[in-house]
């Protein structure tokens, strides 16, 4: 951990024999508070951050509306959280799944009087990011998620293009998990009626960033995106009912298979978790699969979503097909 944050203040905390932590940061490197812990405790401006309890391994960065919190994971450990100011009233910050569309360490608002923005990192093209700005202890933004300017800038370096933020009002964490079935190696996971079904693939497409993957319940239909751009779809079919959206993100490949972690929503009775006969009700063409997971790398999302598949407004369940630029 190399900072935490109190009301302006910084904190050393460097994890060294010459300068040993202290306090706070303290008790996370002993162990004493693992990062969940803390998260509560955080006041307005405050953060912790603790890259080395997880060296390797994709990241997510889970954001929570009710708590005004984020919370990183990398390789499924929590290493850094910090407080936030969400969208206030008219201005509501969208939930959903969303992947980092673009980076950028010096921003200005096409819309807001060229207002700054530092360590921008866009989760849409109609204007939602991550970016440093006040903090004043309730959600108080235009719809972006503002971060105390340090941790925006320690975020900033550990992120890359097409990683998994997740907003939500409700809590997430994430899990170890079997592979979704529209990701799974197994050839005997896809039953017969779609499996012969004509599909789209262009996998020229894009710049060769991370694979996301969104399969509609409402719409039975899956899109494969990389760098914002569609390079595939096909026809599905989930015959089960899905109250929320379900996510997995690929961990690593080996020569043991391919690993994933699955969210998991907690509170208000919700669960992000599908049927327990997943495989049974899941149909999709045979050989789109087959393409799919060809191109699969660690870091990849896939989404299975009861929301139909287009471009979100603030408060929709889902917002992550984005490929217009009309970027402010």
């Amino acid at each position: 951990m190399k900072a935490f944050k109190m009301s302006g203040l910084a904190l050393a905390a460097a994890f060294s024999v010459a300068c040993p932590a202290s306090g706070l940061a303290q008790q996370v490197a002993r162990g004493d508070r693992p990062i969940l812990g803390i998260v509560p405790t955080l006041k307005t401006g405050e953060f912790v951050w603790a890259p080395e309890l997880s060296a390797d391994g994709p990241s997510l960065a889970i954001v929570n509306l009710a708590t005004q919190r984020l919370i990183l994971f990398r390789n499924g450990v929590p290493i850094a959280a910090s407080t936030i100011s969400s969208g206030k009233d008219g201005y509501d910050t969208p939930t959903g799944v969303f992947t980092i569309l673009q980076k950028a360490k010096e921003h200005y608002s096409r819309t807001y009087d060229n207002a700054p923005m530092p360590n921008m990192q866009r989760l849409t093209w109609k204007g939602i990011a991550l970016h440093a700005g006040n903090l004043p202890g309730y959600p108080a933004s235009h719809g972006c998620i503002r971060l105390p300017p340090k941790f925006s800038a320690l975020l900033f370096g550990a992120t890359n293009l097409g990683m998994t933020v997740v907003i939500t009002r409700l809590s997430v964490a994430p899990d170890i998990s079997p592979p979704p079935k529209l990701a799974a190696s197994d050839a005997q996971a896809v039953p017969a009626s779609l499996a012969n079904a004509p599909y789209q693939w262009h996998a020229d497409r894009g710049k060769g960033g991370i694979v996301s993957v969104v399969a509609s319940t409402a719409d039975q239909r899956a899109i494969v995106m990389r760098d914002g751009v569609e390079i595939g779809s096909a026809p599905v079919r989930y015959k089960g009912k899905l109250a929320m959206p379900v996510a997995y993100v690929l961990r690593a490949r080996d020569s043991g298979g391919d690993h994933w972690l699955k969210l998991h929503y907690a509170g208000s009775g919700a669960s992000m978790d599908a049927a327990a006969d997943e495989a049974k009700n899941f149909d999709f063409p045979t050989v789109f699969r087959q393409q799919l997971v060809n191109i699969l790398s660690p870091g990849s999302v896939v989404i299975v979503t009861p929301e139909p598949l287009k471009a979100g407004s603030p408060g929709s369940g889902l917002t992550v097909i984005e490929t217009d630029e009309g970027a402010r």
